[in-house]
């Protein structure tokens, strides 16, 4: 008898360890948690996909259906919460983390121990670049972190660096077709490199959208990526730093021509707008004087013919000499 009581209170007191004490959890403020039940995660009610949430309007048609996730019941901030012996609780920190985005979390030493990443341009040429990328954990994709890829945060680094190669092998800068030394100068430069460092704005835009999927496949969000630094080989920089040269000099000949003929034109039409302005100011006067003489003809026409011979005298006096018609 003692010995069964003995067993009935251990048991008791090993339920009282196991389900109370370590049934009890908290969750941290940067942090998320999912529960599973006999190894299942627990579901949202309805059997929703991660093709009814927004994200997945990113993913294209064929995709759709290989990135199908079940929508779980995400645990926020708080506690204690209580979980039995067969629960297993998932924590996972949605804080905004910053990577190299040449580090290789399966081999450090790739990429020139993390610091360098590489990439051939459209005239083959083998550049390194630099820069970070922030991202954080989808809290409306938990299951595919978890539970959908071993390794979400390789498969996220994988992905980005291979759309950052083949933008890098395909990039053209924008033409500028209403300017014309702007086309003058994308004809003179013909450098992929050079492309490159002057749309380095428009090279993390694309990658920004580029990576926006990245959420409904790995359940991991590419906040933003900041490429910082795009570095020629060491035997092509003193050909490149030459290219530059003359293309620098070669657009300013362009402008500084483009300039002249624009103070020419200003000009020009300066000149022609005096001109008009010297014409009106003779012509006006003409004008008022025949409307004058119009209404006088169409008051009396003596008063016309009076007037006609007042000025005709006017102008004797001033003439030194006047020759007069004579009738045969």
């Amino acid at each position: 008898m003692a010995t069964l009581l003995g067993i009935l209170i251990g048991a008791f007191l090993w339920f009282l360890v196991r389900v109370v004490l370590f049934g009890i959890y908290t969750v941290d403020q940067n942090q998320r948690a999912v529960k599973t039940i006999f190894g299942r995660a627990e579901r949202v009610p309805g059997a929703a996909t991660t093709l009814d949430d927004p994200i997945a309007a990113h993913l294209r048609e064929e995709e759709k259906e290989r990135y199908i996730y079940p929508q779980v019941r995400v645990i926020p901030p708080g506690g204690p919460y209580f979980k039995m012996p067969w629960e297993r609780i998932y924590k996972v920190t949605i804080a905004t983390n910053t990577m190299n985005m040449a580090m290789d979390l399966e081999d450090p030493h790739a990429n020139a121990g993390g610091t360098v990443l590489d990439a051939v341009t459209k005239d083959q040429l083998n550049t390194g670049l630099t820069g970070q990328i922030r991202y954080r954990v989808s809290e409306a994709n938990l299951y595919a972190f978890l539970f959908g890829i071993k390794k979400p945060i390789v498969h996220v680094m994988g992905y980005f660096v291979s759309v950052l190669r083949q933008r890098i092998a395909n990039f053209e800068a924008k033409q500028a077709p209403t300017d014309p030394a702007a086309a003058v100068s994308a004809e003179m430069t013909g450098v992929s490199i050079n492309d490159l460092r002057k749309n380095l704005r428009d090279l993390n835009e694309y990658m920004d959208q580029e990576c926006k999927s990245a959420q409904a496949r790995y359940g991991v969000v590419l906040d933003a990526s900041l490429i910082t630094g795009i570095d020629p080989p060491p035997e092509v920089e003193s050909a490149l730093a030459a290219i530059n040269t003359a293309h620098n000099q070669v657009s300013s000949d362009i402008s500084l021509a483009q300039a002249g003929a624009d103070q020419k034109i200003v000009q020009s039409k300066r000149a022609v707008e005096i001109e008009t302005l010297k014409a009106q100011a003779e012509v006006e006067p003409l004008k008022r004087l025949a409307a004058e003489l119009s209404d006088l003809q169409q008051a009396s026409p003596t008063i016309l013919e009076a007037y006609l011979r007042n000025v005709r005298l006017r102008l004797y006096e001033k003439a030194k000499d006047v020759y007069l018609e004579v009738k045969q």
